[in-house]
C-alpha cells in the first residue's frame, strides 16, 4: 500500500456572523479533534471567532466547510482564511 503525502498548512480563521460562542466553541473543538487537526481559539464574541488551526490542508477545508454549516444555533455570514507561514498573507474568502 503506498502512502499519500498531503500538503500540511497552519492558517488563520476568521469566523463572522451571528455566532453564540457559548455553544459554537465546543463544537470547533469537538469538529477539529474529529478530523485530527490542531487548533487554537484567539478571540471570540457574538458576531466573530478567530482561531489558528494546523493539518492536512484537505482536513483543513474539511472544517471550513463544517463550521460554514456549523450548529444549528449559529449563523455563519463569512469565514476568511490566511497562511501563517510560508503563504504570503493573501485571504481566501468563502461567502457561507
Amino acid at each position: 500500500m503506498t502512502e499519500r503525502h498531503q500538503s500540511h498548512s497552519r492558517e488563520r480563521m476568521t469566523i463572522l456572523g451571528d455566532l453564540d460562542a457559548v455553544s459554537f466553541i465546543p463544537w470547533i473543538r469537538r469538529h477539529a479533534a474529529k478530523l485530527g487537526l490542531s487548533q487554537a481559539i484567539s478571540h471570540t464574541s457574538s458576531d466573530r471567532i478567530e482561531l489558528e488551526v494546523a493539518g492536512p490542508v484537505d482536513l483543513i477545508d474539511m472544517m471550513e466547510l463544517g463550521c460554514s454549516l456549523g450548529p444549528f444555533d449559529v449563523w455563519v455570514e463569512t469565514i476568511h482564511r490566511r497562511p501563517i507561514d510560508g503563504g504570503g498573507d493573501q485571504w481566501r474568502d468563502w461567502p457561507s
